[in-house]
């Protein structure tokens, strides 16, 4: 399935001071500085002729923005790319020894070379994909009824949205499933039901009166006539603007990303005779047939109201117009799999229009991404076999228990907090389980079957497949270890419904993590990321579930009254920053990201000091243990868009830009004595003004 997110791109630098920079050698309360230690920061990256009380994005990463060119197969690039790229050459390296291998049939190895081989092999997609799609196609142009439509349109339903882990909220299908334990009871998992049916990222593209969303909407209808026009169907246009018609009316139905955050209006359990009553206009039982969901007894809405104008849009709209969107939606989720032709078409619009990039990624490295998406697990295990042994984890688990460590003592400290509050706040935080690397289970692949020479027919059967998967995992216990990220995958995930962290080991690596590096820059890197994902259990979102997973309010009327006034603050704090002209962030729709930003790089700056035993860290490179902390986190936000790409992750992200990411230090009051940032310097803050939310 097509997933149109930005991704986050992160980057690295350096810093030096007063004289706090010019001092040297070691005293009997200083960390020994080693021929072994390494900085961890690049000074390289750095603009010291900024000043960074003024702007320390640039001061600590203006060489790098000044001197670094986006690739022309990329909409954005920072210190994620740098950490991708090196992750993508193991994995040509991985694809090689795959290609060469002699794997049982059956076996994992063997599914993960016969999909590339499939999918690599282009002019086999050009010959054998047009009459495959075409088939799907036909199905939908025989559609006879609205109660076929139905079963139709349940038979596309696929598990590709999440709106609580990967906040993947984005589905060409009408609807899109999440299965997950129950907000309600933590022993069983349930069936979630969100909106989908659009075609591009958000509703906002189909309604905002910003000249450059009207540009994206001038070009997606071509586009749509012309994809169409190459799947064979006749009258094309006419087609292509029915489709258009009637996504822009299920976009306008559609709840907004901040609606869509409230757990508490999510959590609605709907019988399957409730769908009927609640939302007439949809055949539900002939959905629910084709969606393989006849035997659920009970599907949580997520998003109640869109669910109901969209069951009356199936009503009131032309069968001919959904049967072109049927048609329309099959070929844009068919991307990496389409004839040449179509591809690049697809690409021009998603990637170029959409994002900025002017050039597509080499095929390999699409095959990277489509592999990590379907067959993720069997491609992680001989990933981890190869690149990440099990010592690995040691060091991490290490300083993961410092930041939990941290994280509870500035909970214990809360002066406003009502001791009811703090006690569930810290049964979170020590019963927090927290993967790190892999998995300790693989996903089983058997009954998954992938063909040497059918790259379409591999990629519906693997989503299918992944679907299957989902639904198996109903009328069984919740798996409290269950991943939810593949290893080798530059990010990290917490999943509030588990209470628990995943931390995959493709981000384990530089500038993120840096092996035999001084400790500052990995605390102040790595370690607020860790810090970061312990802190979404108690953003605006975490903090609605108590440490079993169950939704539900823990807090005193008081104590919630005081979370909520850090977090307008931080609000105000963010949308006052302007990305291009007239165009600011959306301060509410990256809250909970700002709350964990803020909370998790002061719990990672507790954890490093409490690391040096109360020893003085050493100068190194210049610099103090505090002053390379601030900069490594400032350079873990490297990041440089095309102007595209910025505004589609303003309007569609609940990620803050990288650049402003890195100002969270402004919350922070040792980020200025470390920096000597005073009254009339651009970002500082009154003490009043810095928020704190933990």
């Amino acid at each position: 399935m097509r997933h149109k997110t930005l991704v986050l791109l992160l980057g690295s630098a350096g810093l030096a001071l007063g004289a706090a920079a010019c001092r040297s050698g070691t005293t009997d309360n200083q960390v020994e500085a080693t021929a072994a230690s390494k900085s961890g920061i690049e000074l390289a990256s750095m603009d010291k002729s900024v000043k960074p009380g003024d702007d320390f994005f640039n001061y600590a990463n203006g060489s790098w923005f000044k001197n670094t060119e986006i690739p022309a197969d990329r909409s954005s690039i920072g210190a994620f790319y740098i950490t991708q790229q090196e992750l993508e050459k193991r994995m040509d390296s991985l694809m090689a020894d795959v290609a060469k291998s002699d794997a049982a049939a059956g076996s994992n190895e063997r599914k993960v070379a016969d999909y590339r081989g499939a999918f690599m092999d282009q002019a086999g997609i050009d010959a054998r994909t047009l009459p495959a799609l075409k088939a799907d196609i036909d199905r939908f142009e025989a559609i006879a009824d609205k109660r076929a439509l139905a079963s139709a349109i349940g038979s596309t339903i696929r598990a590709d949205v999440d709106p609580l882990n990967a906040t993947d909220l984005q589905t060409e299908n009408l609807f899109g499933i999440f299965v997950t334990q129950s907000m309600s009871d933590p022993s069983k998992n349930v069936p979630y039901l969100l909106q989908g049916g659009i075609g591009l990222p958000d509703r906002d593209y189909y309604i905002s009166s910003d000249p450059e969303m009207a540009k994206i909407r001038n070009a997606y209808k071509p586009f749509i006539t012309k994809s169409l026009a190459a799947a064979g169907l006749d009258n094309a246009e006419a087609r292509a603007k029915r489709v258009y018609d009637l996504e822009a009316k299920i976009a306008a139905a559609h709840a907004t990303i901040v609606e869509t955050e409230d757990s508490f209006k999510a959590n609605n359990p709907w019988s399957q005779a409730d769908f009927a009553k609640k939302a007439p206009g949809l055949d539900w039982n002939a959905f629910f047939q084709g969606a393989q969901l006849a035997t659920v007894p009970t599907i949580v809405v997520w998003h109640p109201e869109p669910t109901r104008k969209l069951a009356a849009l199936v009503a009131s709209e032309p069968l001919e117009a959904w049967k072109d969107w049927l048609a329309f939606h099959q070929i844009i989720q068919s991307g990496p799999v389409l004839p040449t032709q179509m591809h690049k078409d697809d690409f021009a619009f998603f990637g170029t229009t959409l994002t900025g990039a002017p050039e597509e990624r080499p095929r390999d490295k699409q095959l990277q991404q489509s592999l990590n998406g379907l067959l993720g697990d069997a491609v992680g295990q001989l990933y981890v076999a190869k690149y990440f042994p099990a010592s690995e984890k040691t060091e991490i688990d290490k300083m993961v228990g410092g930041i939990k460590s941290a994280f509870d003592k500035r909970i214990a400290a809360l002066e406003w907090m009502a001791p009811e509050t703090k006690k569930e706040a810290r049964a979170k935080v020590t019963t927090m389980h927290v993967g790190v690397g892999y998995p300790d289970k693989w996903r089983d692949y058997s009954t998954l079957e992938i063909k040497p020479d059918d790259a379409y027919g591999n990629y519906q059967r693997a989503l299918q497949f992944e679907y299957r998967h989902q639904l198996s995992k109903l009328g069984q216990a919740p798996d409290k270890n269950e991943w939810w990220m593949v290893p080798q995958i530059v990010n990290a995930i917490n999943i509030p419904l588990q209470n628990a962290l995943n931390f995959p080991a493709g981000i384990l690596e530089v500038p993120f993590y840096h092996r035999g590096a001084d400790a500052a820059a990995n605390y102040g890197a790595i370690g607020a990321v860790i810090g970061h994902e312990i802190s979404h259990s108690f953003d605006n979102l975490g903090s609605t579930f108590d440490s079993q997973g169950r939704l539900r309010n823990w807090w005193t009327p008081a104590d919630l009254a005081k979370f909520n006034q850090a977090g307008q603050a931080l609000v105000a704090q963010y949308d006052g920053y302007e990305a291009l002209p007239g165009l600011h962030l959306k301060g509410r729709q990256t809250l909970a990201e700002n709350i964990a930003d803020v909370a998790g790089l002061s719990a990672a700056y507790d954890a490093y000091k409490a690391s040096l035993g109360g020893k003085e860290a050493p100068v190194i490179d210049g610099f103090t243990g505090d002053q390379r902390f601030f900069i490594a986190y400032a350079q873990t936000w490297a990041t440089k868009m095309r102007d595209a790409a910025l505004r589609a992750r303003i309007a569609t992200d609940g990620h803050a830009p990288g650049q402003y990411r890195a100002l969270t230090v402004r919350n922070l009051d040792p980020w200025y004595s470390a920096f000597n940032v005073k009254p009339g310097d651009k970002l500082y803050l009154a003490p009043e003004k810095r928020v704190k939310v933990w």
